[in-house]
């Protein structure tokens, strides 16, 4: 199968042949039809989260079933299907309290040490990549890495939920819990920035403030529901946010990864408000507050890929899709090969694209 390898940061990857193994007890082989790129992937490869190499990286991706092992009952082949990097157990103390996302067993998922391993290359393992790997013709995972979707949504859109959407939509309404009528500022419209934008709109906020430092973007952002947009690379965003609403958001999102965005969302919150930090901050950097900004009940939280159930929430956003709530078809900017990831990587860094989606097709 081909697959995009990493070989380490700071290195582009490689278009290489690689093994999938067949499956085993409760695993299931995917025929990989669509994978979006996601910004968390470009962490990986820019050397600011680490990851054993060799790997096949990509872990947003829908695809159809092609075969199942023993004790597979969830699915069968030819379902439809989203992947999740959520993979959970299904009886750890926090897949048993409703937060499968945060799943302390992962490990009761994967194979055991000595084990052939999924992927592997002339006899080598090569590591599953947040036990997805969807930059590979074909995907093997757990079957609790899957959620069986309805046909009649495109696999591209559907591929788009399996990270970025849920993401971003999740931390507006099942982490905040945004409520009616409010004020929502969103720092960053990338992918999962526009997601967190529609959710805000599918939550009935009243104001919603687009932040980010691309003009096309901010029009992006416009399209799918801020009614406000800042220019973060012309005036401070922390004033024109405050400005806009008079004193702050009730809710703002940091949806980039930056110390000094993280920051500004928490100072873009009125007396009380709350700010979700969905990026992924590199690894060693500290967000700096002032201390005396808590005594205004001003919160600072964190959220793991939108505090999804994705079994319930994926198909509730498909179903929000159909209905035209959710917007999935303008957030993908280009679909191309798999030989052009490192071009969408750029493309992604020089904001270009909201999404690039490749296909397998």
């Amino acid at each position: 199968m081909k697959a995009a390898i990493f070989h380490g940061p700071n290195q582009q990857l490689t278009i290489e042949d690689v093994e999938v193994d067949k499956p085993q007890d409760r695993e299931v082989l995917i025929k990989t039809a669509h994978s979006g790129v996601c910004h968390s992937d470009l962490h990986f490869v820019d050397g600011f989260y680490p990851y054993p190499a060799p790997a096949v990286l990509g872990h947003e991706a829908a695809g159809i079933v092609e075969a199942v092992g023993k004790q597979v009952t969830y699915v069968k082949p030819g379902d439809h299907v989203i992947a999740c990097l959520s993979v959970f157990c299904g009886y750890c103390e926090q897949c048993m309290s409703g937060h499968p996302n945060r799943c302390s067993n992962k490990a009761a998922t994967q194979r055991a040490p000595g084990d052939k391993p999924r992927l592997s290359q002339k006899g080598k393992e090569i590591h599953q990549f947040l036990d997805v790997s969807s930059y590979c013709e074909k995907m093997l995972l757990h079957e609790n890495a899957l959620v069986k979707i309805r046909e009649d949504i495109p696999l591209d859109r559907a591929a788009l939920i399996g990270c970025g959407v849920t993401t971003g939509v999740g931390a507006v309404l099942r982490t905040a819990k945004v409520e009616p009528g409010s004020t929502v500022a969103v720092f960053g419209a990338g992918g999962v920035g526009l997601a967190a934008i529609q959710g805000a709109k599918i939550a009935g906020a009243r104001q919603i403030i687009a932040v980010d430092k691309f003009e096309g973007k901010l029009a992006m952002a416009r399209r799918l529901g801020a009614t406000h947009t800042v220019d973060a690379s012309s005036s401070d965003p922390v004033e024109e946010i405050k400005k806009l609403t008079g004193g702050g958001v009730d809710y703002s999102f940091e949806a980039i990864g930056l110390k000094i965005a993280a920051e500004q969302a928490f100072y873009s919150v009125r007396p009380g408000g709350t700010a979700t930090v969905i990026g992924m901050i590199p690894v060693g950097q500290k967000v700096e507050l002032d201390g005396y900004m808590f005594l205004t009940e001003r919160k600072l939280q964190g959220s793991n890929m939108g505090s999804n159930r994705f079994r319930i929430d994926m198909p509730q956003y498909i179903d929000f899709y159909l209905q035209g709530r959710l917007n999935l078809d303008d957030m993908i900017s280009k679909h191309d090969k798999l030989e052009n990831v490192n071009d969408a990587f750029r493309a992604m860094k020089a904001g270009e694209v909201a999404r690039t989606v490749i296909d397998f097709n």
